[in-house]
């Protein structure tokens, strides 16, 4: 039994020591001087403006939520669609209410407008 997860134990150790050993590095020859220009927020470039605790618009979580439903849908249907002819009618029935539901939420976000450019 421990033949077969001592290949595992040593890839573990080797993670952990080498995550240890860059963090230790990262501590021993980083830069040590700190200003104020260096530790303000940075992003893209640009100094950020604005109220950073400033709510977002409703298409931002669709946009999200359209991810989502895409990243599932192919997490789900790529070994489904290997095994699709071993799997028969059976499968493809079975598959159904899946797509169904990820329709609609594909037609929900249609209707919002999500999918629009603009």
């Amino acid at each position: 039994m421990m033949t077969t997860y001592f290949p595992v134990l040593v890839l573990m150790i080797l993670v952990g020591g080498f995550a240890v050993t860059m963090i230790l590095l990262s501590i021993g020859l980083g830069p040590k001087v700190y200003s104020e220009v260096k530790d303000d927020p940075f992003e893209c470039g640009t100094v950020a403006t604005g109220d950073v605790s400033g709510r977002h618009s409703v298409k931002f979580y669709l946009v999200a939520m359209t991810f989502i439903v895409f990243d599932v849908e192919i997490v789900f249907l790529y070994p489904w669609a290997i095994n699709v002819r071993e799997l028969g009618w059976w499968g493809f029935w079975a598959a159904m209410p899946f797509l169904a539901i990820l329709t609609i939420g594909l037609i929900y976000e249609w209707k919002r407008g999500v999918l629009d450019v603009v």
